[in-house]
């Protein structure tokens, strides 16, 4: 067994669950990324999750799988910066307990965010406010 799978499953069990005490959709929500890129880097390496080592995660593997999640997947920006994040949390909590790996976890947390444009939210057009501030009858 490699250091993954107990870094792992210290990360949920030991981090999320018992000292940040995170509700269970949370931690189902920090599960299917962490299970996305294992699945992505298994079709691209043939290795099994159990057979995975750091070296598997480098920030090139990373960087594909994000890459893979907007082409493939269809996945929004949003929705790709936020399995970054989530794969993010076990490297963060993994470069506490394996500084023999802190340059190839280095790397993978220093992957940016992709910027997207932030769309305003409007409930009404301008002819409908132009509408309703016509409205009121102004003599009562």
């Amino acid at each position: 067994m490699t250091l993954i799978a107990p870094t792992l499953q210290m990360f949920f069990t030991d981090r999320l669950a018992r000292k940040r005490q995170t509700s269970p959709r949370t931690i189902a929500a920090y599960r299917d990324a962490p299970k996305l890129l294992l699945e992505f880097i298994h079709v691209r390496t043939c290795k099994l999750p159990s057979q995975l080592d750091w070296e598997d995660l480098d920030a090139t593997m990373i960087s594909g799988f994000l890459i893979y999640l907007e082409i493939t997947r269809h996945n929004s920006v949003r929705t790709r910066n936020v399995r970054l994040t989530a794969n993010r949390s076990p490297f963060s909590y993994a470069a506490l307990r394996h500084p023999e790996h802190a340059l190839l976890i280095q790397r993978v947390l220093a992957i940016p965010p992709k910027r997207f444009d932030k769309r305003i939210v409007t409930f009404l057009t301008q002819p409908e406010i132009d509408a309703l501030v016509a409205a009121p009858d102004q003599a009562r």
